[in-house]
């Protein structure tokens, strides 16, 4: 039977590792959804696992299955710790997207680690999880999926864009959701500012020391990626394979790949948001705390950029995935076709019920 209020918690881990992202929330449901973070909290990765993490695209299968079992247990006991430490003991399910190892749509994988049943058996809680795989046997990119909550949650904007490990953007066109991932962001910047010893580009101080090379620039606009049309998605792979090679063969201080990769992540987004000054858009992730990066972005975009309350540019992603989740147990839509290129809408996701714990 369908409820009219929930309290779930949603788990979002990233590509650009900063950690596990936990949002205790309540969903009502009436004429639109309504939500209440009731509370939040990230928890950084140890150094080890960054590393494991980092390098796991290159694991042969068993290891993969080692890592998988294994970081099911961490998140576990993340997740668990949360829940004693906010004293929580109402809680419909636990929604969790899991952390992205392989993305390679276009030959049939996709896997998300942590999304095992070990997790619903070790927290004694309903899991649903495991959302994109779905989608990608379907045909589609089984990204993204955020844009099922822009369109339920954050109507009153005309664009939605985060900036994570990724960037990407979704809008509502002639009453048909498009989104697509836009381009890198802090998967480049977090790994250029580790060579410079610091652990991401604080307000992007670094990049505003840096010189623009017009000849990276254009190199990377004109990956062959950009002139797609969507739907499309970006994996941890695309990086590795195409952009931190072209970065390197210019042989610049990383200064200057800062400032040149910021220019570069501007000009793509702003290529994205094809709005005026009466358009508005509504900006989360952790990227948007990179001062240089949005000025340069409404340098050269012509939509209003909204930046709303911390809470909501830390957690938006752990949200909309406690959103999936609620969406999943009721039997709804929670992926667009028309935005992973599927065909079909459809409810994604795995239900492993809740156990006692022994």
């Amino acid at each position: 039977m369908k409820k009219k209020i929930y309290r779930v918690i949603g788990v979002m881990s990233g590509t650009s590792l900063d950690g596990v992202d936990l949002a205790y929330i309540e969903f009502e449901k009436s004429s639109v959804w309504e939500f209440d973070f009731l509370k939040t909290q990230t928890i950084s990765y140890p150094e080890k696992w960054r590393v494991l993490l980092k390098e796991a695209f290159q694991y042969p299968q068993e290891k993969i299955d080692n890592l998988n079992r294994e970081y099911t247990l961490l998140l576990a006991e993340i997740i668990s710790n949360f829940i004693s430490e906010h004293h929580i003991s109402d809680i419909d399910a636990i929604c969790s997207h899991g952390h992205t190892i392989l993305h390679q749509p276009k030959k049939g994988i996709t896997l998300q680690i942590g999304n095992l049943s070990l997790l619903a058996e070790k927290l004694g809680k309903t899991l649903v999880c495991d959302f994109r795989k779905q989608d990608v046997d379907f045909g589609g990119q089984g990204a993204p999926l955020v844009p099922i909550g822009d369109r339920l949650l954050f109507p009153e904007y005309d664009f939605c864009v985060n900036l994570g490990g990724f960037s990407n953007v979704s809008f509502t066109e002639n009453n048909k959701t498009i989104a697509w991932d836009i381009c890198p962001v802090n998967t480049v910047l977090n790994f250029y500012a580790q060579k410079l010893g610091k652990e991401f580009d604080e307000n992007g101080k670094l990049a505003a020391l840096g010189t623009i090379d017009y000849r990276l620039l254009e190199k990377l606009n004109q990956l062959e990626y950009y002139a797609q049309k969507p739907p499309k998605s970006l994996g941890i792979e695309w990086v590795n394979e195409k952009i931190l090679p072209l970065i390197e063969a210019q042989n610049l201080l990383e200064i200057d790949v800062l400032a040149t990769f910021v220019s570069h992540i501007a000009g793509q987004i702003a290529k994205s948001l094809k709005g005026d000054s009466s358009k508005k858009c509504l900006f989360t992730g952790g990227g948007v705390y990179n001062d240089f990066l949005i000025q340069k972005i409404r340098e050269q975009s012509y939509t209003e950029i909204i930046i709303p309350n911390n809470q909501l540019v830390e957690y938006k992603e752990a949200l909309i995935f406690g959103l999936m989740g609620v969406l999943k147990l009721r039997g709804e839509i929670n992926v667009l076709g028309s935005v992973t290129g599927c065909g079909r809408d459809h409810s994604s996701g795995v239900i492993w019920e809740a156990k006692e714990i022994l």
